[in-house]
C-alpha cells in the first residue's frame, strides 16, 4: 500500500514539473515578444520625442534584456546534453518565470507612462485639424462675450469685473496664438524635427483650451453674480437681526467691538442702482457677522481661565500618580483594561502644553486634562477590581478570608477603594512570605 501511495505522489510531482516546464516557456516567449514589441514603440516614439521623453523607457528596455539573458541561459541548460536532477530544472523553471513575468511588468509600467505622449502623437493630424475648428467656433464666441462684459461694467464695478474684463481680449491672442503654433508644429514635422512638432502642437492644444474656459468664465459670472448678490440681501438681513439680539445680550469688549465691525460693514454697502462688487461686500459682511457670532458665544461661554486649567492638569497628574503606584506594585494582576485605560491617559497628559496657555486653546487643553484624569480614575479603579478578582477567595482565616481585615468582606477591601489599594499594596508585598511559610 505504502509503494502505491509513493508512485501517486511520484506522479503528482511529475505533472507539476512538466506544468512548471510548460509555463516558463511561455512566459520567456511572451517576454522575449515583448521587448520587440516595445522596441518598435521606443523607436517610434525617440523620433516622435526625443530622447529626454522616453529615457526611462529606454533604460527599462536594456535592463529587461540583461535579466531576459539570464532566462535564455537557464533554458539552455534545461536543454543541453549535461543531465539535471529534477530539484534543478524545477528551480530553473521557477527562475524562468520570475525573470519573465518581472520583465512584462517593469515594460508595461513604463509604456503606461508614455502612452498618452505616443497616443498623442499619433493623433497629431486629427488634433490639428481640430485646433483650427475650435478657433473658428470659439471666435464666434466672443462678440457675445463682450456685450456681456459691457453690459455687467454698467451694474458692477472695476473690482467686481477684474475677474473677466479682460477675458475678450485675452480670448482672440490665445487664439491667435493657437493657430499660429499649430503652423509652427506642422513644418517643423515637415522638417523632420518631431520633438519641437509635439512640444508646439501641446502648446497649441492648451491655449485653446485656456480660451474656452475663459469663454465659460464670462458667460458662469452673471448667474455667479445674481448669487452673490441674493446672498448678500439674507447675510444683511440677518446681520441686522444678530445686532439687535446683540445689544440685549452680554456686552463684553469682544462683543462691542464685533457689534461696530459689524455696524460699518453694513453701513458700507453701496446704495441700491449703484455700481457695486457683490462678492467683496458679501465676503467682508460674512466675516464680520462671523466674528460677532463667536465673540457672542465666547461671551455666554466664557474662556475658562489659566488658573482653572492648571488645577485641571494638576488634578489629572495626581489620578496619574495614584492609579501608576497601584499598577506598578501589582503588575502580575492587571488586566489589559486598566492598563489601556492608564496609557492613554498618559498620552494625553504627554501632549498638554507646559506654562500658560492661550486663550483660543484654553478649552481645548482642559477637555484634555480632564478626559486624561478620568481615564486615570478609571484605569484605578479598574486596576483595584483586578487585584480583588486575583486574591484567593480564603487565605486561611485568621484575619484574611472573607471576614478578615483585607479581603472582600473585611474593613479594608470591598468598596473602600483606598484601604482596598492599601490593603493590595502590603498583600502584594508579603504574598510571597506567606505561600512560602
Amino acid at each position: 500500500m505504502a509503494g502505491f501511495w509513493g508512485k501517486r505522489k511520484r506522479e503528482e510531482q511529475d505533472a507539476a514539473d512538466a506544468d512548471l516546464a510548460r509555463r516558463a516557456e511561455l512566459a520567456i516567449v511572451a517576454a522575449d515578444e515583448r521587448v520587440r514589441l516595445t522596441s518598435d514603440e521606443l523607436d517610434f516614439a525617440r523620433a516622435e520625442l526625443g530622447d529626454k521623453a522616453t529615457e526611462d523607457l529606454a533604460a527599462a528596455l536594456d535592463s529587461v534584456r540583461t535579466h531576459l539573458a539570464e532566462a535564455f541561459r537557464l533554458h539552455q541548460l534545461n536543454h543541453d546534453e549535461i543531465p539535471d536532477t529534477k530539484e534543478e530544472l524545477r528551480t530553473r523553471n521557477a527562475r524562468i518565470i520570475q525573470l519573465s513575468e518581472w520583465a512584462e511588468d517593469l515594460l508595461e509600467e513604463r509604456t503606461q507612462v508614455l502612452q498618452p505622449k505616443i497616443d498623442a502623437v499619433r493623433r497629431a493630424p486629427e488634433t490639428l485639424a481640430r485646433v483650427r475648428a475650435d478657433r473658428e467656433r470659439l471666435a464666434a464666441r466672443i462678440p457675445g462675450a463682450r456685450e456681456v462684459v459691457d453690459r455687467l461694467s454698467r451694474r458692477y464695478s472695476d473690482s467686481a469685473l477684474a475677474q473677466i474684463g479682460g477675458n475678450p481680449d485675452e480670448i482672440e491672442q490665445l487664439l491667435d496664438f493657437a493657430v499660429h503654433t499649430a503652423g509652427v508644429s506642422e513644418r517643423r514635422r515637415e522638417a523632420g524635427q518631431r520633438e519641437q512638432a509635439s512640444v508646439a502642437l501641446e502648446a497649441a492644444t492648451e491655449a485653446v483650451r485656456r480660451a474656452e474656459s475663459l469663454l465659460d468664465a464670462v458667460d458662469t459670472f452673471e448667474i455667479e453674480a445674481l448669487r452673490a448678490e441674493s446672498t448678500l440681501a439674507a447675510v444683511v438681513d440677518d446681520s441686522r437681526n444678530d445686532l439687535v439680539e446683540a445689544r440685549r445680550g452680554a456686552q463684553t469688549p469682544a462683543v462691542t467691538a464685533a457689534m461696530a465691525t459689524l455696524q460699518q460693514a453694513l453701513s458700507a454697502l453701496p446704495a441700491s442702482g449703484t455700481r457695486s462688487d457683490p462678492f467683496a461686500a458679501l465676503s467682508s459682511l460674512r466675516q464680520a457677522n462671523a466674528d460677532l457670532d463667536l465673540a457672542r458665544e465666547r461671551a455666554a461661554r466664557p474662556v475658562p481661565s489659566q488658573l482653572q486649567v492648571e488645577h485641571a492638569i494638576d488634578d489629572a497628574d495626581r489620578q496619574l500618580a495614584v492609579a501608576r503606584g497601584l499598577i506598578t506594585g501589582h503588575r502580575g494582576w492587571i488586566g489589559a483594561d486598566a492598563r489601556t485605560r492608564f496609557v492613554e491617559a498618559e498620552r494625553l497628559r504627554a501632549g498638554l502644553p507646559l506654562g500658560p496657555v492661550a486663550e483660543d486653546q484654553r478649552e481645548t487643553v482642559l477637555a484634555t486634562a480632564r478626559r486624561a484624569g478620568s481615564l486615570a480614575s478609571e484605569a484605578l479603579q479598574i486596576a483595584q477590581r483586578d487585584i480583588e478578582q486575583s486574591r484567593p477567595n480564603d487565605w486561611g482565616g485568621n484575619g484574611y478570608g472573607q471576614g478578615g481585615g483585607y479581603g472582600r468582606g473585611g474593613g479594608m477591601g470591598g468598596g473602600n477603594m483606598v484601604g482596598g489599594m492599601l490593603g493590595g499594596l502590603v498583600i502584594g508585598s508579603l504574598l510571597g512570605d506567606i505561600f512560602d511559610g
